[in-house]
């Protein structure tokens, strides 16, 4: 068991985000439903925590109610290894009612923030020619889903 679990607090849709995300990435399982029993205080059979893998990286998903909510301040970080892998994650992460940020960010129909980031983002960024830098910069300023190719044919 890792360590370090990262631990999420949906309203009551917790079973429902995990088995979105896990029909989304490959290598993903529900581990296990814990669910209210009677004495609530949600209602009896209804999930109550829902530990799932994504990639092998476990989470714990709780349905704790309205009182707190998602922001940008936690994402998680999708390191995708071709143009086609953003592609897919931006088309099935922000469907039903997701958000299209910029700079690579969205958030998922629950509100959950993820940087969706081609590999070679990070190249072009790290470029030791920093004027090619500064341009790739410029252009990820400017779009939301990342466009590899724009990236590359802006920094030169």
């Amino acid at each position: 068991m890792q360590k370090i679990t990262t631990y999420l607090w949906f309203d009551n849709q917790a079973e429902e985000a995990a088995n979105l995300y896990i029909s989304i990435f490959k290598n993903s399982r529900i581990v296990e439903v814990q669910r209210y029993g009677q004495g609530g205080p949600g209602p009896e059979g209804s999930a109550m925590i829902v530990t799932f893998e994504l990639e092998g990286q476990r989470f714990i998903a709780l349905n704790g109610g309205p009182q707190f909510t998602f922001t940008e301040a936690v994402s998680l970080y999708v390191d995708c290894t071709s143009q086609e892998e953003v592609d897919e994650l931006w088309a099935r992460l922000t469907e039903g009612g997701g958000e299209e940020g910029q700079c690579g960010w969205l958030k998922d129909r629950f509100g959950l923030s993820w940087q969706i980031i081609p590999r070679r983002l990070q190249e072009l960024l790290g470029n030791p020619d920093p004027a090619k830098a500064q341009r790739a910069m410029q252009a990820m300023l400017g779009m939301r889903k990342i466009d590899v190719q724009g990236l590359v044919d802006a920094a030169g």
